[in-house]
């Protein structure tokens, strides 16, 4: 057994260096202290009481939200040669009798359970004569009622404190801003407890936001420029997912539906074929992800716009969890702010229903902004950039700003004559002439603006209009079947007193260029062939051994390898990732890829 945290994170984990501030959390939970641990997808929250859970005695008694996460956390950690097991309603009764008797044996160094569970009478009476290292409750911001995600049943860990006082308590979460830090901290009785927030910042995450025109065709468009690649599509509905799936399914490209109106066993043959690799897209509503530890999702897609800017942050950081590059993509449409708001003034908590409204309209102003994304991403949590990233749409391809004065009077004008007592939908067709037969029932066909817009592509003037609304000069009435209607600000602008501005309308994702060789960690560039050939030998292990790809070695791994082509067991374990147990278990077989590849080959061995 490695005797300090930095040999275990090295000789059982295969990493060389610990991210920022987790060697300090993890010395002070193996100290003894209460912790809440604020760190981002793909941080390295879980080494925090994973390391700590092997250097103080006893097992360590996990709160895990899902099944599924509990079981890839339980594969990675035995992958690794680390003694875990999980506990919760999928083990069948031998099976759950085998993990109590592991659990009473001394032979776990990590239990999972659920929060439901691990709160029961039976089984607070079984963990008092067990010796406890530590309690982790993971995704704590399942507590809060501030939280994006709020469940009830985590509410009973409040209790925990009193029921077992002496084991330290660490709390994780990924997505918190102030209101739900000090809910999990006042819900859990950990007012005392060391807080570390590490940030929120991922910078290998490209975040773009389109307008939502052609949503279909736009998706097809986007999964066109990353073939192969793996990722979610989030939608709202069940009815909508399907639909996406079908659509991508026809269009040749391999995906499945996953919501909660599916049966449980088809949910998990879903998931199970995203996590082995068995399938590109997954397009899921919100019952999918969370906790997700795939490691290579190349991307995710927000097909609808999201309720809050926690749960957006918390589903686009299920990308690149092993560091290398990836995409976030949200199609912006007001129609969804419409469905959005109407969902929540349906609620009878007015409280609740006030605390929703504030975080839909932060994330459609991130929606809505024209300056660094990733700015105001990491501003509503509390976290400064001090400056713009690079990364996103908007700093990437800044948005050219169009004189549209003329268009926005004939808008307004047509808003006007059809008398302030329709919504976009008719205003557009109107514009554009159509012949719908209600708009000419209506006489609207007879109306100075009837047509007027012709010259301009539908897509074009549904942005001119969802600007006039930001910038105040429409009022859109939600609670009125959305009709349009003018503002006070509208006068100066219809008699031609100002000019309007307004940025050129994104109906498209950046298509990203093709490359033969890629840029890995530390701008090393690698042969893409001989990554291949070992994802090839990756899913042929994962396979034996019933386990997801990324269990084996995540991308990260394979990228390396693929650069520095390792020769024998020490470079191997020079390899991000690799630790005295996998080299054991797979260092041969990888070895003799780069063996078999080099034959005939004079090159020497990058460095």
């Amino acid at each position: 057994m490695p005797k300090t945290p930095a040999e275990t994170l090295s000789q059982i984990f295969g990493y060389k260096d610990f991210r920022p501030y987790q060697q300090e959390v993890i010395e002070a939970l193996i100290d003894g202290h209460d912790l809440f641990v604020l760190m981002p997808t793909g941080g390295g929250k879980s080494l925090c009481y994973q390391i700590p859970a092997l250097h103080r005695p006893g097992v360590a008694i996990v709160a895990s939200p899902l099944i599924s996460l509990m079981k890839d956390q339980v594969d990675a950690l035995n992958a690794n040669g680390v003694r875990a097991a999980f506990y919760n309603s999928s083990l069948k009764a031998a099976e759950a009798r085998k993990t109590l008797a592991r659990l009473h044996d001394n032979s776990l160094d990590l239990l999972y359970v659920a929060p439901e569970r691990l709160m029961s009478d039976s089984f607070i009476e079984r963990l008092q004569d067990i010796e406890i290292a530590l309690f982790a409750i993971d995704e704590a911001h399942c507590i809060s009622q501030w939280g994006h995600d709020f469940r009830p049943e985590y509410r009973q860990l409040g209790r925990l404190r009193q029921l077992l006082p002496g084991p330290p308590i660490i709390a994780l979460t990924a997505t918190a801003e102030p209101h739900t830090r000090e809910d999990i901290l006042k819900g859990l009785g950990l007012t005392g407890a060391r807080t570390f927030v590490t940030g929120f910042d991922r910078p290998n995450i490209r975040y773009t936001v389109v307008d939502k025109i052609k949503a279909a065709a736009q998706l097809r468009d986007f999964l066109a420029a990353h073939p192969g690649e793996e990722g979610i599509v989030y939608a709202l509905s069940r009815k909508r997912v399907e639909a996406i799936a079908n659509d991508l399914n026809k269009a040749g490209i391999s995906a499945a539906a996953y919501h909660a109106g599916l049966s449980d066993d088809v949910r998990q043959e879903v998931q199970n074929a995203f996590q082995h690799d068995d399938i590109q897209v997954i397009v899921a509503t919100v019952a999918f992800g969370m906790g997700i530890d795939k490691s290579n999702v190349r991307f995710v897609v927000h097909y609808d716009l999201p309720k809050n800017i926690e749960s957006y942050y918390q589903e686009t950081g299920r990308a690149g969890r092993d560091g290398l590059s990836a995409e976030a993509l949200l199609f912006f449409g007001y129609g969804d702010i419409v469905i959005a708001r109407s969902l929540i003034e349906q609620g009878y908590n007015q409280e609740r229903k006030r605390i929703e409204l504030h975080k839909l309209n932060s994330m459609v102003a991130f929606g809505e902004a024209q300056s660094c994304r990733r700015r105001i991403l990491l501003g509503y949590f509390g976290d400064k950039l001090g400056r713009d990233c690079g990364n996103c749409d908007i700093c990437l391809n800044p948005p050219q700003q169009i004189d549209v004065t003329e268009e926005a009077r004939k808008a307004l004008s047509c808003v006007y004559r059809v008398g302030q007592r329709f919504g976009m939908g008719h205003i557009l067709e109107v514009l554009r002439g159509s012949k719908n037969q209600r708009l000419i029932q209506l006489g609207h066909d007879r109306l100075s603006t009837y047509g007027i817009g012709a010259d301009r592509p539908r897509e074009f003037w549904a942005a001119l209009l969802r600007h006039l609304i930001n910038q105040g000069f429409l009022l859109q009435d939600i609670a009125n079947y959305s009709i349009l209607s003018l503002t006070g600000e509208a006068g100066p602008l219809l008699r031609g007193e100002q000019a309007f501005i307004m940025p050129e309308p994104r109906l498209r994702a950046p298509v990203k260029k093709e490359k033969s060789r890629r840029k890995p960690v530390g701008d090393r560039e690698y042969d893409q062939n001989l990554f291949e050939k070992l994802r090839k030998l990756r899913k042929e292990i994962a396979v034996e051994q019933g386990v997801p790809p990324f269990v084996v070695f995540s991308d990260t791994s394979l990228v390396e390898m693929a650069a520095l082509r390792p020769r024998n067991d020490g470079e191997m374990l020079d390899i991000t990732g690799v630790g005295k147990y996998k080299l054991e278990h797979y260092g041969p077989r990888f070895l003799k890829v780069f063996q078999d590849s080099t034959i005939g080959e004079e090159t020497p061995r990058p460095r």
